[in-house]
């Protein structure tokens, strides 16, 4: 490794190459702050193709991202008018400023747009920014807030509105959910085809099985497929018919009344200021005296509990066994696993957990803890859209990217256009990628399940499942 004014290079050659122009679709992007968030992206954006440079002060952790990764990483402060310039802001299509500080975060983006960067994404994450977040993005350059704890709150809310299924993701403006669920013995659904299922259960609304994960392995089902007991099966249609749908299978009668967090993180505070209107009652257990008391100041309609939340006397104590739910936000992901474990145990009907290592995810999954959330997928998810959105500038535009199954699978929503040249023509009649499912059509409000013999209009939302990342434009996966 050679370094030339703070900048790690493969070798001395670099800058000959550093600003080649790239593919189309293909982008240079700087990533400031070499954290978990700026990490997970950098890996994601090379393989896709982009140029990405890292920039970061420690030369410890991007030693880390120059021995793993296909990128360019330049140590100095991202806030830095001469590190950005070294890093190539002027020449860049977007910058992703992830630090651990909003203020810095801020700062970068202003920076590099000053010096020429075409777009820019923050992290932003203090509530105290909220209210005044129109004005900074104005003032500062930011096209693109992006504050994951709200977000990992706002997901996190949607699975206590309907405790039966283990994630929701939502399209179309919320005209589409696909929700998923982890398929039981008793299930109704369990041992038939799947297109046998409407001749055998009577009355059951039809659904879109969009995936299926058995075993590790994802797979988008045919009429031939037939569901087990353990499957996590992913089903998408319009609200009414969701709901009907899990009706017809039982799963809708808990109502969650009594939620119990543990940690009193930003996580907690947002999610406390979304569900606490909806009716709902929230115990929350912080281990930190000064937060705690904060807490309880500035959220009076929540029971702020000062203790140790991973003390399992203490949760007996304050009713764990009454609650609806558990959700466990503490900040080291061990705990939330050994907590949400044990409300599993108690007994509590709707248990969370947030966890950020991929690693841990089939393990905890395998242990009966369906409804993981992270912070971290859930950031890289929103980013990796609007990149894949501002690079196919030209093709069918990007609105919506959700990554299912733990990474595995993608699913993408398109606005395809009038001069696309599968419009009007019936999809058995075209080319479809392999690997991938035009799985929903919306049109004027409408929520179409397609068949062979339907067809994509100009205009439409149209959601397709894939088996492979990096796709950015509908073209890629419907041809002639």
């Amino acid at each position: 490794m050679i370094c030339y004014n703070g900048t790690l290079r493969l070798n001395p050659f670099d800058d000959l190459y550093r600003f080649v122009d790239t593919e189309d679709g293909c982008m240079r992007i700087l990533v400031v702050g070499d954290g978990k968030v700026g990490h997970t992206l950098a890996e994601h954006l090379a393989r896709e193709g982009h140029d990405v440079v890292i920039v970061d002060r420690s030369e410890e952790v991007l030693q880390r991202s120059e021995d793993t990764l296909d990128v360019l990483c330049v140590r100095g402060n991202g806030a830095n008018a001469a590190t950005l310039v070294d890093a190539g802001a002027d020449k860049a299509d977007i910058i992703i400023a992830a630090t651990a500080s909003d203020e810095t975060n801020m700062l970068c983006c202003l920076v590099a747009k000053k010096l020429g960067t075409k777009y820019s994404i923050a992290r932003i994450r203090d509530p105290e920014y909220n209210d005044s977040l129109t004005l900074l993005q104005r003032e500062m350059g930011i096209d693109m807030p992006v504050n994951p704890e709200r977000a990992t709150a706002l997901e996190i809310s949607r699975l206590l509105r309907f405790p039966f299924a283990s994630n929701i993701e939502s399209f179309a403006k919320g005209r589409v959910e696909m929700v998923e669920f982890r398929a039981q013995e008793h299930d109704v659904v369990v041992g038939h085809a799947l297109k046998d299922l409407p001749r055998k259960l009577n009355g059951l609304p039809q659904v879109l099985y969009a995936a299926v994960e058995r075993e590790g392995n994802v797979v988008i089902p045919n009429g031939d497929f037939i569901i087990r007991a353990g499957d996590r099966v992913h089903v998408a249609a319009d609200m009414v018919t969701i709901t009907s749908y899990f009706r017809y299978l039982g799963k809708n009668s808990l109502r969650v009344k009594n939620v119990m967090l543990l940690g009193g993180g930003r996580i907690s505070y947002y999610l406390a200021k979304m569900i606490v209107p909806m009716g709902i009652h929230v115990s929350m257990i912080e281990i930190n005296e000064k937060k705690a008391n904060d807490l309880s100041e500035s959220l009076p309609d929540v029971n702020v509990i000062y203790g140790d939340g991973t003390d399992q006397e203490l949760l007996e104590q304050e009713g764990l066994q009454q609650m609806d739910a558990f959700v466990a936000l503490c900040d080291r992901d061990e705990e939330n696993l050994m907590t949400g474990l044990f409300a599993v145990k108690e007994g509590v009907p709707k248990v969370i957990v947030k966890n950020n290592r991929v690693a841990y995810a089939d393990i905890i999954s395998a242990m009966g803890l369906d409804s993981i959330i992270s912070p971290k997928a859930i950031t890289c998810a929103n980013i990796l859209r609007y990149v894949r959105g501002r690079g196919n500038a030209y093709g069918t535009k990007l609105e919506r990217l959700y990554r299912l199954v733990n990474g595995k699978a993608e699913a993408l929503e398109f606005i395809p256009k009038g001069t696309d040249p599968y419009i009007g023509i019936p999809l058995r009649k075209l080319n479809i990628r392999r690997g991938t499912l035009v799985a929903v059509i919306v049109r004027q409000g409408k929520v179409i399940v397609p068949f062979g013999n339907d067809h994509i209009e100009a205009g439409d939302r149209v959601v397709v499942i894939a088996c492979e990342s990096g796709i950015s434009d509908l073209n890629e996966v419907i041809r002639k």
